[in-house]
């Protein structure tokens, strides 16, 4: 297959791919919900995870965006040296965000900045954003497509912490920025924590944190324990479906970390609302692909 021709494909199927997960929930975002639904004792909150449930079922059968705000499209890549498409990908999912955008439909989200002009497609100056990890030797690509809402993930928050504050200092922090943001976030909430060693290092981390499955573990048994303390500790506060009050505030969380400098601790929270809009899809060199995040998808 020519360059051309290769690239048309690539874009047709992260145009349908973006559009589609728009539409419908990943499938582990569908289970996690049914479980809290079927853990929680308030009858408002029921009656809020069952709304909830019908609003998916009729995204599907109507074939509409299941939220007003499809966000702005973001792309984590983790790419294969060898992928033989590599040159041509950020033009392919930039020419697939205004496809989709078209197709599915999607709101229109992409503002230029300083000319606050709408550019009509979701297109924009970096816009979709691109996260890139590159696997040196692999000939495959793997792509989290990701809607960030303006209510929920965009109101993200990091700090670097004082060298005294501890890992007692990322917790803090945690708590604070949920507590004073959480209910406004769509709750029950996923909770991406990145822990490093700036700003901008623990940003990028939350938010490739809210890429991981729900109910998934960090590697290192430390920050898995952290995680499953956080986790507990947040569904206390008993924030419930839409902030509304319930048995839990989240979903999970994730948290991802780097090694550090010695006298700092990076900290950083991202959110994804109870609609968590995110898929996962591996491409192979010859185009196939497998859809990763939902079972049972056909584009």
């Amino acid at each position: 297959m020519d360059k051309t021709a290769a690239s048309q494909t690539l874009t047709d199927i992260m145009a349908k791919f973006t559009a589609y997960i728009g539409k419908r929930l990943p499938t582990d975002v569908r289970e996690k919900l049914a479980e809290l639904k079927a853990a929680e004792t308030q009858p408002l909150a029921c009656a809020i995870y069952d709304s909830m449930a019908e609003n998916q079922e009729l995204a599907d059968k109507l074939d509409r965006p299941s939220c007003q705000d499809t966000g702005v499209i973001q792309y984590f890549i983790t790419a294969g040296s060898n992928f033989p498409f590599l040159g041509e990908l950020e033009g392919c999912l930039r020419q697939a965000t205004a496809e989709a955008t078209k197709n599915a439909p999607l709101r229109h989200n992409a503002v230029e900045t300083f000319d606050e002009k709408n550019t009509g497609n979701n297109t924009g100056d970096r816009v979709p954003w691109l996260d890139w990890e590159i696997l040196p030797g692999d000939d495959g690509a793997t792509i989290d497509v990701y809607m960030a809402g303006g209510g929920c993930t965009l109101p993200g928050s990091a700090k670097v912490l004082m060298p005294g504050e501890g890992y007692e200092g990322v917790t803090d922090f945690v708590f604070d920025v949920i507590t004073n943001r959480g209910v406004n976030a769509c709750p029950p909430l996923l909770v991406g924590v990145g822990v490093s060693t700036a700003v901008e290092t623990a940003a990028r981390l939350s938010k490739k944190a809210l890429m991981r499955p729900v109910g998934s573990h960090h590697p290192n048994a430390l920050a898995a324990g952290m995680e499953k303390l956080l986790e507990d500790g947040l569904n206390e506060i008993g924030i419930g479906p839409q902030g509304l009050s319930g048995n839990a505030s989240v979903m999970g969380v994730n948290i991802e970390s780097s090694a550090r400098h010695p006298s700092t601790i990076g900290v950083a929270v991202s959110t994804g609302c109870w609609a968590h809009r995110r898929g996962k899809i591996r491409i192979k060199a010859d185009l196939s692909y497998e859809i990763l995040s939902h079972k049972g998808a056909v584009l």
